[in-house]
């Protein structure tokens, strides 16, 4: 019970920022909080965090130790919920958000669903492409889609997201298929324009110190993984846009090579309209992610949520469809 305690304390303090609001929150002393995070630090042999009167900084051991802490957590709570739930039924409102275009595809039709399940559960969506700020504007959950800067949250990673070079069948037929990604500058890339987005370019994993990745000068950076090496080529083409779905719609209509997500794409990929090209090089997944704020105990309404994603993004042909 004393390591659960620490554990809760720990995750409390980096959410609240403070030892104070953390032994306010949980009606005990900070002197209490503090007592509980030197045991823990003493314990594991590190140092977690970095103490000052003004503010509190998570080493680079506590960062690390801080996610493995909250998915403990967050599954201590469900398999709780589980059990006491008993079969209650799920009821009051839940207010999600999610990126727009993945949202409108994959999001919104699932809410509808999930609604025809859970029939006292109200729901509001919002779909847009500004990180919301979860507690500060009330949402029970967020789908995120990508790296996840913000550690004061917790994340269920629902499923993983791959990103590929695309192009119909007939470009292909009239230009070539590239064989290596520093053969895309002979080719029509689609690119986004926005500077907020894809600023490094297009990622791609290549054998370390392989010959003519730097050809045509499109080499953004390189950053070592093991074996390989992942690059980031910033092509350039006739068109670009600062919409994804824009590129997306020119692509399907033939007028070059795009770099999508496989979210968006691989139904295209399974009927043949779009073809992947360079698959071997293709950079590491990232993930699609349930986010949601830390609480002590999660509404049952938001874990049927997630364990409805879940189960729905965990199935090959949902992508497909």
């Amino acid at each position: 019970m004393a390591k659960l305690k620490q554990l809760e304390s720990f995750v409390s303090v980096v959410a609240r920022g403070s030892l104070t609001a953390a032994a306010l929150a949980e009606g005990v002393a900070p002197a209490i909080m503090g007592r509980r995070l030197d045991a823990l630090e003493e314990r594991l042999g590190v140092k977690l965090l970095v103490r000052t009167t003004r503010r509190i900084t998570l080493t680079h051991e506590g960062s690390a130790f801080l996610e493995d802490c909250q998915r403990l957590l967050a599954d201590l709570a469900n398999a709780e919920a589980s059990v006491s739930a008993g079969g209650v039924k799920a009821s009051g409102h839940l207010r999600i958000t999610a990126p727009a275009g993945f949202g409108r595809r994959h999001v919104a039709p699932l809410v509808a669903k999930f609604r025809e399940q859970h029939a006292d559960v109200t729901i509001t969506l919002n779909l847009g492409d500004r990180v919301v700020d979860l507690a500060g504007e009330g949402f029970d959950c967020a789908v995120r889609v990508g790296d996840l800067p913000d550690s004061s949250l917790v994340s269920v990673r629902l499923a993983d997201n791959r990103r590929l070079c695309v192009a119909t069948p007939r470009y292909l037929q009239l230009h070539g298929t590239p064989r290596h990604p520093g053969e895309l500058a002979k080719f029509d890339c689609l690119t986004l324009s926005s500077e907020a987005s894809q600023t490094r370019g297009w990622a791609f994993r290549v054998p370390r110190n392989a010959q003519g990745r730097q050809r045509e000068g499109v080499l953004a950076d390189a950053q070592v993984d093991g074996d390989s090496e992942i690059i980031h080529l910033k092509p350039g083409g006739p068109l670009d846009c600062s919409d994804g779905q824009v590129l997306h719609d020119w692509c399907l209509a033939g007028y070059g090579i795009a770099w999508r997500s496989t979210w968006e794409v691989e139904s295209e990929i399974a009927a043949g309209r779009l073809v992947a090209v360079l698959e071997d090089f293709a950079a590491p997944a990232n993930g699609i992610y349930a986010v949601f704020p830390q609480r002590k105990h999660l509404p049952l309404r938001v874990r049927l949520w997630i364990d409805f994603l879940k189960h729905h993004y965990s199935q090959p042909e949902f992508w497909r469809q």
